[in-house]
C-alpha cells in the first residue's frame, strides 16, 4: 500500500457564500468546481490548494454546530504551511482576519498560529 499525499480535506459550512468569500477571496485558493447538487439540496465547492491538493467544500441546509470545548473525536483543525508566518499573518490582520500570538511549536520548534474560519474551524499557520 503506497498513502503518498493527501488528495483533499472536505469541511460542512454554515453560510456558502460567507465560505466562499473566506476561503476564495481572503485565503486566495482557486475554485476547481462549483456545483449545486438538487438531489442533496447543498453546495459542492472544489478548491485547489496546490498542484496535488485540494479543499471540499460542502454546503448543506442546517448542518449541526461544530463542537468545540471539549473537542470531540474528529477533525481536530487544518495546518497550512507557510515560508514567512510574520509576513502571512500581517496579510490576514489587514483583511480583517485575526490570528492568535505566534508561539514556537514545543515539538518542532517551528513558530506557529491559529486563526478561524467563518464556522470556527479552526486553521493553523506552521512555519
Amino acid at each position: 500500500m503506497n498513502l503518498s499525499m493527501i488528495h483533499h480535506v472536505a469541511i460542512i459550512v454554515s453560510d456558502y457564500e460567507k465560505s466562499k468569500d473566506f476561503y476564495v477571496n481572503k485565503l486566495g485558493f482557486e475554485i476547481i468546481r462549483e456545483n449545486f447538487r438538487p438531489q442533496k439540496n447543498d453546495w459542492k465547492l472544489d478548491l485547489r490548494i496546490n498542484e496535488s491538493t485540494e479543499l471540499e467544500i460542502f454546503a448543506p441546509q442546517n448542518p449541526p454546530k461544530r463542537p468545540s470545548y471539549p473537542e470531540a473525536c474528529g477533525l481536530r483543525h487544518l495546518a497550512f504551511a507557510v515560508d514567512d508566518i510574520v509576513n502571512t499573518v500581517n496579510e490576514l490582520n489587514a483583511i480583517g482576519i485575526e490570528c492568535e500570538p505566534i508561539r514556537t511549536d514545543e515539538f518542532t520548534n517551528k513558530k506557529m498560529t491559529f486563526f478561524f474560519d467563518p464556522d470556527g474551524l479552526p486553521l493553523e499557520l506552521h512555519e
